[in-house]
């Protein structure tokens, strides 16, 4: 018999939320929800990143923990006059993870159940069938026969499209299977550092905060910074395991359960060394299990953070998940866990000395 928990009901409620690009509401009043009793100050920014800070001694330095709160989806933008609805992919879709899954479009009238297809393998040609379908033939299927049908039961162009799928808690009870891991695993963290650290004494100013349209290019990031002109930033997110079949070292060494990943590279951003090797120090001291990956193609906020301003060190700290990008993904509650008490101590050992030695390594 599996064990529910509170943790486990927070996991649920955030990645069961709705929120593509420029549409995160459900998934920041999620996150509002669970990080305001540990907060001393919420508020959202003009483009919606929520900011929940917490003082731990008051002017001290900043540090922003930032999960984004949006997931990969799509924006209905045509319906033919059969009442098929065509759509853009909001963030980066692989087409063959596509078709057949179940969508829910979000109307003003509520939400709709739809189907991902395409023209059917059975009556294209050999050649056509080795293809995998492009993703501007598919459509959603909504049951509806109409154009007007459609607008009948709500649907118009803008309206959100989000991959459907249960939250699962795996045989193995630590292996959790969901959709939007990308990344509400972050906002996660970045509510779970806040609760932890009303016990702990600290010489900061922390900043959990779930950021906006990350997957379309780390816009919200970009202005919850400024926002806050932290001194120091942590961008928590998912990255990439490599613990399935026909992946090799070279193209992703990570592990689930093994710790969370320290990005050391990435193509928003290098890492800032002394920021990077504080945290490696400290997980070492700690005893807390950490991996290094680097991904070539791919970034986080992070990428804009470092930016901000006149320079912020910065860096990535993410979860190794499987099938990112799909309607499904899995990661391992271990490094969900170890993630947190990674972030908790590296706050507890920082202060204003700590923070100009990091900077200027």
């Amino acid at each position: 018999m599996s064990k529910w928990d509170d943790t486990l009901s927070m996991l649920k409620e955030l990645t069961d939320a709705n929120s593509i690009p420029g549409h995160e509401k459900e998934a920041r009043d999620v996150m509002s929800k669970y990080i305001t009793p540990y907060a001393d100050e919420v508020y959202t920014d003009n483009l919606g990143s929520l900011i929940a800070k917490k003082v731990g001694k008051e002017n001290g330095p900043k540090v922003m923990v930032a999960g984004h709160l949006d997931e990969v989806g799509f924006m209905v933008t045509r319906i033919d006059d059969k009442g098929f609805i065509y759509f853009q992919t909001v963030g980066g879709w692989w087409n063959q993870v596509m078709l057949a899954q179940r969508v829910t479009i979000m109307t003003r009238k509520g939400n709709l159940t739809g189907v991902i297809g395409s023209k059917p393998p059975h009556i294209l040609s050999p050649e056509q069938r080795k293809k995998p379908v492009e993703i501007k033939d598919m459509f959603i299927d909504i049951g509806a026969s109409s154009r007007e049908e459609a607008a009948e039961f709500g649907v118009r162009p803008g309206d959100s499209v989000v991959p459907y799928f249960e939250f699962t808690q795996m045989p193995n009870e630590k292996m959790l299977l969901a959709k939007a891991w990308d990344n509400r695993i972050g906002c996660a963290i970045a509510i779970e550092v806040l609760r932890r650290l009303e016990k702990e004494s600290h010489p900061n100013v922390v900043y959990g905060v779930g950021t906006v349209q990350e997957e379309v290019g780390l816009r919200g990031a970009r202005t919850s910074t400024n926002t806050i002109n932290p001194d120091i930033g942590f961008a928590v997110d998912v990255g990439i395991a490599g613990d399935t079949p026909g992946v090799s070292d070279k193209d992703a060494s990570s592990k689930m359960g093994e710790g969370p990943q320290i990005i050391l590279y990435d193509a928003s951003m290098v890492s800032h060394r002394g920021l990077r090797e504080y945290v490696v120090d400290t997980a070492e001291a700690n005893e807390i299990p950490y991996q290094y990956d680097s991904i070539a193609g791919g970034g986080t906020d992070s990428g804009a953070i470092h930016l901000t301003a006149n320079g912020v060190p910065a860096l990535s700290i993410t979860i190794a998940t499987r099938y990112i990008h799909t309607h499904a993904a899995m990661l391992h509650r271990d490094d969900f866990e170890h993630a947190v008490a990674l972030i908790v101590q590296v706050i507890k050992g920082l202060d204003e000395a700590k923070v100009k030695e990091i900077t200027f390594q």
